[in-house]
């Protein structure tokens, strides 16, 4: 297993919900963004390139670069902001 951090690289309007949140649960979701720069596995999501890391009952969508050890961070929201987003993929 390779030990390298990951980078993180935010694509556009990944941020849509973020600023809505509160700051406890801000503080929360960028805690598990810096959390992402370690060598773990993430869950993925059927026949999609995207997969997922859960804060609290919030979720981040990324898509790993594995070759150059980049996590292309897509969204961040809610369970209900995330259906939402899915069905858009």
């Amino acid at each position: 297993m390779d030990l390298t951090p990951w980078k993180l690289e935010f694509k556009p309007g990944w941020d849509a919900h973020l600023s809505k949140f509160d700051k406890p649960v801000r503080e929360q979701i960028l805690k598990k963004l810096e959390q992402m720069k370690q060598p773990l596995t993430a869950r993925g999501l059927k026949e999609s390139a995207y997969r997922i890391e859960e804060a609290g009952q919030y979720r981040i969508g990324f898509i790993e670069d594995e070759l150059n050890r980049v996590k292309k961070i897509h969204f961040v929201g809610n369970h209900k902001q995330y259906e939402k987003w899915y069905k858009s993929q």
